[in-house]
């Protein structure tokens, strides 16, 4: 399960200001459906919000982290993208991105688990589409981009609010619903099909006991089966970035490979960048890092 590095919990946006600028960040607190209170991350870029009067279109960008760490030391890569991205968009046209803390991570409170994050990000789409500033600008895109466990997070997000076949053919769903269940785009970092895969590939050798331990996991994030519900849904299907980091220490290049395979499979627009050089963490730090996840956010705005 993620896990909180020592004095990560103490950490603060203002350590990171200088290097985030001119994009500023806010801390802002929402609660989960079961009450607990989580810590968001805001940031925009200063000045960049067109007039009211304008036509406008605004892109939502959630962001789920990797496994350990807090929000703040992640601030500087977020704001690179953020820069680059609002540098050629038309005026009519905001981003935005929110960090979502987990649960027990940074200063969420709770406790982390797969079903209590699950609620924490359902949380976080709810904000972004009805209490984020400029959540009255229509259309507003709504782009799910996940990091490692966070690729799980936004995967099992973008299934769990996507409406079943039958309660959108029979009229079941009203504006609210359609509006929410509209993400149109997932960006998956260093993404892993699901932790019992993960398993299966770390330890191939059959007379190792590891390999068996699928029924006895407490936390699944398999993205296999989110995708095949999100391709289910007869709204709007989204569009996939696989990024997948060429000297990854920790998840295997099979993973991203099936990854990409599932997404096919199922007819969804799927595509996957090698990012030379970079190491698990180091995905948005590189400069085609960088270049891949601006081209395709660009895309929405």
């Amino acid at each position: 399960m993620p896990s909180v590095p020592p004095f990560s919990r103490s950490e603060k946006i203002k350590d990171y200001e200088a290097q985030c600028r001119p994009v500023r960040w806010e801390e802002t607190k929402i609660r989960a459906a079961d009450g607990v209170e989580l810590a968001l991350a805001v940031g925009s870029l200063a000045g960049s919000k067109p007039a009211t009067s304008e036509v406008q279109k605004h892109v939502a960008i959630l962001y789920f982290q990797g496994n350990g760490g807090s929000l703040p030391p992640r601030l500087p890569a977020l704001s690179s993208i953020l820069k680059a991205l609002q540098r050629d968009a038309p005026s009519s046209t905001s981003f935005t991105i929110v960090g979502l803390s987990y649960r027990g991570f940074w200063t969420s409170r709770g406790r982390p688990s797969e079903r209590g994050i699950g609620r924490d990000a359902d949380a976080v789409i709810h904000y972004a589409m009805t209490d984020l500033p400029a959540s009255d600008i229509q259309p507003t895109n709504l782009i799910l981009w996940g990091q490692s466990i966070g690729a799980g997070v936004a995967t099992s997000a973008a299934a769990a609010i996507a409406p079943a076949r039958n309660d959108a053919t029979t009229g079941n769903l009203d504006s609210k619903q359609q509006r929410r269940s509209q993400v149109s785009g997932l960006l998956l970092e260093t993404p892993f099909v699901s932790v019992r895969a993960m398993l299966t590939t770390i330890y191939p050798q059959k007379w190792l006991p590891y390999r068996y331990l699928g029924p006895f996991l407490r936390n699944h994030w398999d993205s296999r089966a989110a995708l095949k519900r999100i391709a289910s849904s007869p709204i709007s299907i989204p569009k996939v970035l696989i990024l997948q980091a060429a000297n990854d220490e920790l998840v295997p290049n099979t993973q991203s490979l099936d990854l990409e395979g599932v997404c096919q499979d199922l007819q969804m627009e799927v595509q996957r960048k090698v990012v030379p050089n970079a190491l698990h963490t180091e995905v948005a730090t590189k400069a085609e890092g960088r270049r891949a996840i601006v081209n395709f956010l660009r895309a929405f705005g």
